[in-house]
């Protein structure tokens, strides 16, 4: 009959202890709620949907967030107020692009290039 060398027994032991210890571990959670954000960015980004689509779907994930207490991610209000904008709701545009600018205030620059650039857009018309 063989018997089993502590030395043998201890790595196993370390292991074993090791993985049960680590299925304790409670993961951290995101920083933000990005529900579908990106997927629907990437759709539209690919032409596979319009505007309206990504409008319904985005407030879709602004409520999910709200009701979390999760703040949104970069670029969330900013892209949403760009679909709006292509809608012609240039009220949506500007408020969801203020939103982002107070959230992320180091998107400032840009967010103030693009309400310019709408802004010639319509002087222009």
């Amino acid at each position: 009959m063989l018997q089993a060398s502590p030395k043998r027994g201890l790595p196993l032991l370390a292991v074993l202890l090791a993985s049960v210890l680590t299925g304790c571990v409670n993961r951290p959670q995101a920083l933000y709620h990005w529900g579908n954000f990106q997927d629907q960015q990437y759709a539209y980004f690919k032409g596979d949907k319009g505007p309206e689509d990504g409008i319904q779907n985005l407030e879709r994930v602004r409520e999910e967030a709200r009701s979390r207490g999760r703040p949104l991610p970069p670029g969330f209000q900013a892209h949403l107020g760009m679909l709006y904008g292509q809608t012609g709701r240039t009220d949506l545009f500007e408020q969801h692009l203020l939103a982002e600018k107070q959230q992320f205030p180091e998107s400032a620059v840009y967010v103030d290039f693009l309400l310019k650039k709408k802004q010639k857009q319509e002087v222009s018309r």
